[in-house]
């Protein structure tokens, strides 16, 4: 212990034991860094945010009394970062340039080399941070832009240990795997360090569970996806609506009334996009006619009781198609999970039986309590339902991230 003390005193970065962490925000977008340091109890002050999204900004202001830094994160120097003194540095970059939809341009895509930027400037500094936490798409692990992050991580005197998680493995039922990166700089270390320098796909070391428990593989077995599921709480503690007693007929007549429509836009034209939380504006999420008609085969959909809905991206609400899972309000058949690609009938059948499913869109309000999101957590009235809808789907697990904080921030005993 007196060894790392005296490294830190050596550049500048003495810490009381009872002093907060000094933290910066790197990709900050709507906060799910800061909720997640919070619930996970770590003693920290975020001493600056950074995002160049002007919406996303309002809304990290509009909850934590706080502007995020909105220039170019890229005309930050050495200097600047050492100004801050900061412990810790948390990242959540850009996922497009590594996304299985994207183009895959890695490290040459342009969205990447903010980051690649704040990489290089590690060596330069004068008060290198001790701990730093990198979150991402899964598929970053086997990018080019990994590859250096780990570089230049090593030859800074860093540590790493690397995990793709899911909140599926927290208990919340949300398909959502991710890959994150915790690195400590020596002389400090992980309370596991037996860990160090692998990649694991369970959360066992945060649990303080021994080697021997680690899955090491993406277990997809079904016996492992059973046991998965069964551990997850149902959709239905995550909605906004708890099915009042005459929701059916209500729904039913607003269904009607949207399947006029002929797309999304035209079907929620004027409608009250910032009152999500007042059941007379739930109409503006059900799916109209037309859609189900088109798109039905793609749609993946869940039940209240379900344990499992798909990953919502930033483009869910205006695209049906793998952007995140419908919620049939109407469960025709207790029996049967309705996916399309199930059903034998014809298409006028198969048609007529979602249609009578009332399928609706998860309201940002459940989008962001299925992300963990607290209850205090709210949108700023005039960011509209499509702002949001994106803004969550760039944002993060606060289930999962909050014991991955709480693990690298936790010194070995």
């Amino acid at each position: 212990m007196k060894k790392s003390q005296s490294m830190e005193e050596k550049e500048g970065l003495c810490r009381r034991q009872d002093e907060p962490w000094r933290v910066l925000e790197f990709y900050s977008g709507i906060g799910g860094m800061r909720y997640s340091i919070m619930r996970a109890g770590v003693n920290a002050t975020i001493v600056e945010a950074f995002d160049i999204n002007d919406v996303a900004n309002d809304v990290y202001q509009h909850n934590f009394r706080h502007r995020p830094y909105q220039g170019n994160i890229q005309t930050l120097s050495a200097a600047d970062l050492d100004s801050y003194r900061a412990h810790a540095w948390l990242l959540s970059p850009p996922c497009q340039p590594y996304t299985r939809q994207g183009l895959q341009k890695d490290s040459s895509d342009a969205r990447a080399s903010s980051f690649l930027k704040i990489l290089e400037l590690i060596p330069q500094t004068l008060q290198t941070p001790l701990m730093l936490f990198v979150e991402n798409v899964v598929g970053f692990e086997t990018s080019d832009t990994h590859r250096k992050m780990i570089e230049i991580l090593s030859k800074t005197d860093f540590v790493t240990q690397e995990f793709i998680l899911s909140p599926l493995q927290f208990g919340v039922p949300y398909s959502r795997p991710r890959y994150f990166c915790l690195a400590r700089r020596k002389p400090s270390s992980f309370r596991n360090p037996i860990f160090n320098n692998q990649l694991l796909w369970a959360p066992s070391p945060l649990l303080g569970h021994d080697e021997n428990t680690i899955i090491r593989e993406n277990d997809q077995s079904q016996e492992s996806w059973d046991k998965l599921l069964q551990a997850c709480e149902p959709i239905e503690n995550f909605l906004e609506f708890k099915n009042p007693s005459n929701q059916v007929e209500m729904e039913s007549s607003i269904l009607h009334t949207i399947n006029v429509s002929t797309n999304v836009t035209e079907a929620l034209e004027g409608s009250n996009e910032g009152n999500e939380s007042d059941i007379s504006s739930l109409g503006q999420y059900f799916v109209p006619l037309s859609l189900i008609e088109r798109w039905g085969s793609a749609m993946d959909i869940v039940y209240p009781d379900s344990k499992r809905c798909c990953c919502f991206t930033k483009s869910y609400y205006r695209y049906v198609k793998g952007t995140g899972s419908l919620l049939a309000t109407i469960q025709l058949r207790d029996d049967i999970y309705y996916k399309m690609e199930d059903m034998q009938p014809n298409t006028k059948d198969k048609v007529s039986s979602l249609e009578e499913q009332c399928l609706r869109y998860f309201t940002p309000r459940e989008v962001a309590n299925l992300h963990s999101f607290p209850e205090d957590f709210h949108f700023p009235k005039h960011v509209s339902l499509r702002q949001r809808y994106a803004l969550l789907g760039n944002s993060l697990s606060v289930a999962v991230v909050a014991p991955l904080l709480q693990y690298l921030f936790t010194e070995p005993s």
